[in-house]
């Protein structure tokens, strides 16, 4: 039985297309796809829905393919889904060689907490960057514990796993660390009660000498 790690999947040939055919297959439990890339003609084929919707909750998944009995290693390229029910209803893969440098877009993860009262502002939540295309990290870990109130942090200021290049410009806000403006409003709002409070003692001081000074 297949797990969740396991990237091997069976596919299906199929020549019959059209929304019709795709609803029979997904009602089958199977999800269409599509393979293309290194100039082959594009191969349609049906992938087991639960193995396959496992495998793809991983961003820039690798799916070891077993095609008409030979061996295909492919890159999820795209997934299409239902936007009312999420239903997968159809996924690109791109035929990818063992060892070939690919790029990729990789989630950043950011962990770690802040200075108090401030907060992480994610400002890029993926970065790309050219890896191998067996050897695609799963995200970028991004530590943030500590980080001052205006410090920011650039793509090319990330640790990136062994192998990896940077593709993304170097000067890429990743995270912007800052005070919540909810927090400087009612950091305001006290200042302004605070000069208010003040203005009305001193103004009842300055009434209270005038009054002084008249009955004498």
């Amino acid at each position: 039985m297949a797990t969740e790690t396991d990237t091997k999947v069976h596919a299906e040939l199929r020549e019959n297309f059209g929304k019709g055919f795709a609803r029979r297959l997904r009602a089958a439990g199977k999800i269409p796809a599509v393979i293309y890339g290194h100039g082959t003609e594009p191969v349609h084929v049906a992938l087991p829905g639960h193995q396959t919707a496992l495998l793809v909750r991983r961003a820039n998944a690798v799916l070891e393919l077993e095609v008409n009995g030979k061996q295909q290693l492919t890159l999820v390229k795209d997934v299409q889904k239902d936007p009312v029910h999420q239903i997968i209803e159809h996924i690109d893969l791109v035929v990818v060689k063992a060892g070939e440098k690919i790029q990729v877009d990789v989630p950043v993860v950011v962990v770690g907490e802040p200075e108090a009262g401030t907060i992480a502002n994610l400002d890029a939540t993926t970065v790309a960057l050219e890896v191998e295309a067996t050897h695609i990290p799963e995200h970028i870990e991004l530590d943030v514990e500590g980080l001052e109130d205006g410090t920011h942090i650039t793509a090319g200021q990330l640790t990136l796993p062994r192998g990896a290049v940077l593709v993304a410009d170097a000067d890429l806000l990743v995270v912007a660390i800052s005070v919540p403006a909810a927090t400087l409003a009612a950091a305001d709002e006290i200042e302004a009660a605070d000069e208010a409070a003040a203005e009305e003692q001193s103004e009842e001081a300055e009434a209270s000498t005038e009054a002084q000074e008249e009955s004498e």
